[in-house]
Order: C-alpha cells, then structure tokens, then sequence
C-alpha cells in the first residue's frame, strides 16, 4: 500500500506541472515568447528539455529490457562484456553527439544576442538609427531615457514593435535584473559597468487582446524588501504611434499648468512638497544625481500606480497617505508632512491630469 501511495503521489504531482504549464498569460509567461529574442530562447528550451527527456526515455526503456529479458534464472555467470570496443565508442559518440547538438545552437544564438553593434555606429546627426532606450534601476522603481530623442519617463516603457530595441542597463543604489519574460531573458542591471542587450516586440502579438499592447516587466534580482513588488509595464505600440507619442513627449516644454481650482491647490501642494525629486518634464539634461524619484510628465496615462497599484484615485490616495505599507523600504516614505483628506483630494487631481496625450 505505502509504495501504491507514492506512485498516487507522482501521478498527482504529474497532473499538477501539466495543468500548471498551462497557466501562464502571455503577457508574462516565458512560454508564451513574443518576440525574437523570446522565441529563440524558448526553441533553445524546448531543445535541451527533448534531449533530456529523450536520454531518460531510452535509458529507461534499456533498464526495462535488460531487467525483464536478462533476469538471472540459474546460477551461471553472464557473458562478460568488458573491453568491448564497440560499446566503448556508442557511449562515448553518443554523450558527444547530444552536447554538440545543443551547444551549436546555443552558442549561435549567444553571439547574436550580444550583438548589438548598432547602438555604435552613429548618423550625420552624431545619434544612432536603431532606437536606444537607457534603463536606471532604482529603489523601487525603474526610468527609461531616450537619448535620441531626448526625453525621459518612469515605470512605463514605450516601445515599438516589429524592430529591435537595444538598452543600456545601469542601477544607480543595488544591483537589480531587468526581465521582461514574454519578450526575453533577463540581464542584470549593476552599479558599476553598463550592460547593453536587445529585445523585439512582436506586433501580432503585442495587439493581441490578452496582451493588448501591455507587457509586465519584473526585477529578477533580489534587492530588498520590495524587490517583489519592483515591476514596471511596456506599451509596445506600432510605429506611427510610438513616434507620435516622442512627439508629445517633446512638446512638453514647461510643467502642465491645473485645468481646475482643485488641480490648482494640487500643484500648488506638489511644488511645495514634491517637486524637488519628482519632475514633470521630460527634458533628459537634468544630471541624473538629481533625478532622484519617478518622472511624472505623463503620469496620469500610466498603466499603474507605483508599478503595482491599480491606477485609480483611491489608489492613488492609498499611495501617498502611506507608502511603506504597500512598497516597504521606499525612498518616499517620511520625505513628507501627513496629508489632510482635502490636499489628498487636491494633488490627487493634479497628478491624475499629466498627461501629453488625449489631453
């Protein structure tokens, strides 16, 4: 009975990892790769799992053989055997073969995955053709500069699809990992040298409706308390449209003015209290010693709150009455005054109207 009952086990076990497989969305799941630098790897993947898999299936299937056909019946000694060459040479080739089989491949796709000699070569202008977004990783949120475009934003990055998109990965206090799983492996983002790789979103994919242009991104490396809770979103958009919001995001030369007697006492609030970490242009000049919190010129088009808030104006209050409670270890929190329900109305109102687009 007890042996039936581990074989129960394994069946349950077996059941669960085949239904769990299953459960991924595609949006998040490496499973679901959506993009080149996604589908490579899942190929590379489902190779070696084949490889494993099938090394166990004949294995086993030999053990079986040998187990049922080659049972001793009598006390003679089987035929020894030792020094046989030819056996010698199958289990030798064979193990070779296998790593050959998975090493080319793999090797193959590390040079190209480390190639990003385009974000060297340099137009008339002294900018790059191929877009390049460089990516700050902080306590506990994330900023994306475009330095060709010469902007900035925070916690949402905007990319378009159907093109490769190569990133500078620096981290400005701890050592943090930028993955985004559906679209490509992670790489870790350190203090002191700058990791550079490349992603391409897949435009059938990203206009999928599971994935509706959204893709969540994660930090893979653990960096304290709310390393869990350090996510950032992407807004693969097609072309035209990604060009239209540089252009918006340009065009934002001065912070945006209250377009209401609340949203007034809101900005009125956030430029006594707020302003001098968070800025709400995107100019990219400002040193970045001195960015020290979340850009927010388009924070009302943001897809959530503090990355992993609903972005409503509950939430939103929820946010700045206590931080710590939902993102612990923070650099917001106790930087200010407690704030009374009217001027929790008020920069609630002011913040939830940055936008540059459908403004």
């Amino acid at each position: 009975m007890k042996r039936l009952a581990k074989w129960r086990h394994l069946l349950l076990f077996s059941l669960l990892t085949l239904i769990l497989s299953a459960c991924g969305k595609p949006y998040l799941s490496a499973l679901q790769p959506s993009g080149e630098v996604a589908q490579d790897q899942y190929d590379l993947m489902v190779l070696s799992t084949s490889i494993m898999v099938g090394v166990i299936a004949v294995v086993a299937v030999i053990f079986i053989i040998v187990l049922v056909r080659f049972r001793r019946k009598d006390e003679k000694i089987p035929k020894q055997v030792e020094g046989s060459h030819a056996l010698e040479i199958i289990w030798t080739v064979i193990p070779i073969l296998l790593v050959l089989v998975l090493a080319v491949p793999t090797v193959m796709a590390t040079f190209k995955f480390a190639d990003v000699s385009a974000m060297d070569k340099k137009n008339a202008d002294g900018k790059t053709d191929a877009l390049v977004v460089n990516v700050r990783a902080n306590l506990y949120w994330w900023e994306f500069e475009y330095p060709n475009e010469e902007i900035i934003t925070s916690q949402d990055l905007v990319v378009p699809t159907g093109e490769k998109v190569y990133f500078n990965l620096i981290a400005s206090d701890v050592k943090h990992s930028f993955w985004i799983p559906a679209v490509g492996g992670k790489m870790d983002t350190n203090t002191e040298n700058v990791n550079k790789f490349w992603l391409e979103f897949d435009e059938e994919k990203s206009d999928s409706d599971e994935v509706n242009n959204v893709f969540y991104g994660k930090c893979a490396e653990l960096c304290g308390p709310s390393h869990a809770l350090m996510d950032f979103k992407v807004k693969a958009i097609s072309r035209a449209d990604f060009d239209q919001w540089v252009s918006d995001m340009q065009s934002v030369k001065e912070p945006k003015k209250a377009t209401s007697d609340l949203a007034s006492q809101g900005q009125e609030i956030f430029n006594q209290s707020c302003i001098g970490c968070h800025a709400v242009t995107p100019d990219n000049t400002t040193p970045e010693a001195a960015r020290q919190a979340p850009n927010l010129t388009n924070f009302g088009e943001r897809e959530k709150i503090a990355g992993v808030l609903d972005h409503t104006e509950q939430d939103l209050k929820n946010w700045l009455s206590d931080p710590e409670k939902y993102k612990p270890g923070n650099k917001m929190s106790g930087t200010y005054g407690e704030l009374t329900p009217d001027q929790l109305d008020a920069l609630t109102e002011y913040l939830m109207g940055l936008k540059v687009q459908g403004k």
